[in-house]
């Protein structure tokens, strides 16, 4: 029997992921690993984001590749376990060389998941690493796990959210050109299909029908919901193209995710390129955009709690 195809990002060669989950705490750590290094770019568009590194990573500066993405729970305290990963792939001499020394170069993001399980409990550097234990090649668990275990959907007053969780998806061009993403998905706003029609979000009380959540806005949560996600190529990319791709990436958030980008969301994107084929930015960009909309509707039909 012919193994399934692998439709996620860890099709892309030289890229990895992996999880690690607190079930109980509802929290958890998300990895993805490009350890042969990779062109990085990144796009935070939330008003109150929890990130690491972003600087490092943007056209002019010194360091153009990066060795790792975490995506983790635990708000800002969260951040904790990319120490994790910078330590596993110290121990396997990979990273930015500064004389003998090997800096392992980990952008970072988080999502506020501390008021779903227990809020004592966040990601540190022993989850961090266990992450990438478990990272493979292999297609990507989906679902209410790693990074996304205590992720939500539809935040909107009166009414009851759903599951969020981790998705991930490819997109293919032309050349042997391909692009995968891997998204966690914890918006203010309601997930729907490539029909328009939604699929997880904000649910009224009564009567249990999908709310509107742009009628209903919630009157707290500033900072307390965000998408953030990957996207990697195998396209030879410069890092101000990377950080374009990350940017037009940003388009699938609008198609699945209803409203995006509000006051109330903190959303990042980073992108990776590998370089092993030649393509156009902007064709990178529009894949990008099609991975991380479809990736985003993988995660809530993935998701169970």
């Amino acid at each position: 029997m012919n193994a399934p195809r692998n439709d996620t990002i860890t099709a892309i060669p030289g890229i990895l992921a992996g999880h690690a989950t607190d079930a109980s705490a509802a929290t958890g750590c998300t990895v993805v690993l490009c350890e042969e290094g990779a062109v990085a770019g990144v796009d935070v568009r939330g008003l109150a984001p929890g990130t690491r590194e972003t600087d490092a990573i943007r056209p002019g500066r010194l360091v153009r590749e990066a060795h790792g993405v975490l995506l983790t729970g635990g708000s800002a305290f969260g951040l904790d376990a990319a120490g994790g990963v910078m330590r596993y792939l110290e121990e396997r001499g990979i990273g930015f060389g500064v004389g003998a020394v090997r800096v392992p170069i980990v952008p970072a993001a988080v999502i506020f998941d501390l008021g779903v399980g227990d809020a004592g409990a966040r990601p540190d550097t022993a989850m961090g690493y266990a992450a990438c234990e478990a990272s493979t090649g292999d297609p990507v668990r989906m679902g209410s796990l790693g990074a996304g275990a205590g992720a939500t959907v539809g935040k909107a007053r009166g009414c009851v959210s759903s599951p969020g969780g981790v998705g991930s998806s490819l997109a293919s061009g032309p050349d042997g050109l391909i692009v995968g993403a891997v998204v966690v998905v914890n918006a203010v706003g309601n997930v729907v299909g490539l029909d328009g029609r939604v699929v997880a979000g904000a649910r009224d009380v009564e009567s249990g029908a999908f709310v509107d959540v742009s009628t209903r806005m919630p009157d707290v949560g500033i900072g307390a919901n965000t998408t953030i996600g990957v996207v990697a190529t195998n396209a030879t990319l410069e890092p101000d193209e990377a950080g374009r791709v990350a940017s037009m990436a940003h388009d699938g958030l609008g198609r699945a995710i209803r409203p995006a980008h509000t006051a109330y969301d903190g959303d990042t994107l980073f992108a990776l390129a590998t370089g092993a084929v030649r393509a156009d930015g902007d064709a990178v960009g529009a894949l990008a955009a099609d991975a991380v909309a479809k990736a985003i509707v993988r995660a809530v039909e993935t998701a169970s709690r």
